[in-house]
């Protein structure tokens, strides 16, 4: 479960990359953009494949970015795939969230220079390619003490951490317990470091496996206050000997009998937030949960709060994530970088149970 060699030292690393830009003074003809590309929903080791072509004119309200690295989420996989609710045009470039250096803005642009390190903020953007032309509103500048790597993966699972510990229950304001399963998953881990930042109690259940006392260790040293399998969760006699209160939010990502064994343990007009299925199984209410215990239900997806949210809120929330990086109190997860050129290989572990254990594979641009 080792950590790679620091995100800051690599960022260091694509700095020295950046600085010899491709030194662009007007025109961008004749440049080519290395992307990938699928034209039919299908198996992405099939459907996806990788395209040279020409980068278009910068625009007046045009950025041209040198990609550094991008992530292979399930979302991206789900999409490619045909299975995740966003509408897409095919032929299509994946990739929801990177971060790259900027080559060249616009006429039009005053607020991002040459040089400035900067995140896509949007979803389906296509983010799988070295060289792109981004509108100037997807972007956001990245200081460069954020590393890498958290850089890469600012916009959708940390937001999405974020997100859930703050609408649905004031566990920060009320010291409230925090429970969730696939506590080992990307998202999971920055759930288990935002709680510890924010001195939340948590509650993290995991599957067993061989090397669950590496995991168990690992986790703890994130911030997880417990970590349970999901058979210890069943017996564990934390809450009845009042070493920990009841929790009064639940964060699910599995579903099944997982997510019935955690709702099993909440607290009376607790809450329970579905953003993932990994198990394929239904979320399973009994009815007492609704009359007697008073239990509510919600799903959250990124990607509505974000079409939703004022561009106040998500600054916010912003800010706030990117001052635990800097403070070192929210790191990546776990992760491998995989050269651009062996693209296949991260989709495949992406698609693999091993991109379903808390390792983010991420496409590394840098030659």
């Amino acid at each position: 479960m080792a950590l790679l060699t620091s995100p800051i030292t690599l960022f260091t690393a694509a700095k020295c990359f950046a600085k010899s830009r491709i030194g662009l003074t007007g025109s961008v003809r004749n440049l080519m953009s290395k992307q990938l590309v699928y034209g039919e929903f299908g198996d992405p080791l099939h459907v996806v494949k990788m395209r040279e072509v020409e980068v278009p004119e910068v625009g007046n309200q045009e950025v041209l970015v040198r990609m550094l690295a991008a992530p292979v989420n399930p979302a991206d996989i789900n999409t490619i795939q045909g299975k995740y609710p966003v509408k897409v045009t095919l032929p299509c470039i994946p990739g929801n969230e990177g971060v790259g250096v900027v080559e060249k803005v616009g006429e039009e642009v005053s607020d991002i220079s040459p040089g400035n390190k900067v995140i896509v903020t949007k979803p389906v953007q296509g983010t799988w390619r070295n060289i792109a032309v981004f509108d100037k509103t997807v972007l956001r500048l990245i200081p460069d003490n954020v590393g890498l790597v958290e850089a890469a993966t600012l916009t959708v699972n940390p937001c999405t951490a974020y997100r859930m510990l703050s609408d649905f229950k004031p566990v920060k304001e009320k010291g409230l317990v925090v429970i969730q399963n696939g506590a080992n998953s990307a998202c999971g881990q920055n759930v288990i470091q935002i709680c510890k930042a924010w001195g939340v109690k948590n509650v993290n259940v995991v599957r067993n496996r061989p090397d669950i006392d590496e995991l168990k260790s690992y986790l703890k040293s994130l911030g997880a206050t417990y970590v349970l399998t999901e058979e210890e969760l069943r017996s564990t006699p934390i809450f009845k000997d009042k070493k920990l209160e009841k929790p009064s939010l639940a964060i699910n990502c599995v579903g099944g009998k997982s997510s019935l064994e955690m709702l099993r343990h909440l607290q009376h007009s607790g809450c329970m937030v579905t953003y993932g299925g990994m198990s394929r199984e239904p979320v399973t209410i009994p009815t007492s949960a609704f009359i007697f215990k008073n239990l509510a239900f919600y799903g959250f997806w990124m990607t509505v709060w974000n079409e939703r949210a004022s561009p106040d809120a998500k600054e916010a929330m912003m800010s706030e994530l990117i001052t635990m990086i800097t403070e070192n109190k929210l790191k990546a997860p776990v992760h491998k970088m995989v050269k651009f050129d062996n693209f296949q290989d991260a989709i495949g572990n992406a698609l693999s149970s091993k991109g379903f254990q808390g390792c983010k594979y991420l496409l590394d641009f840098n030659n």
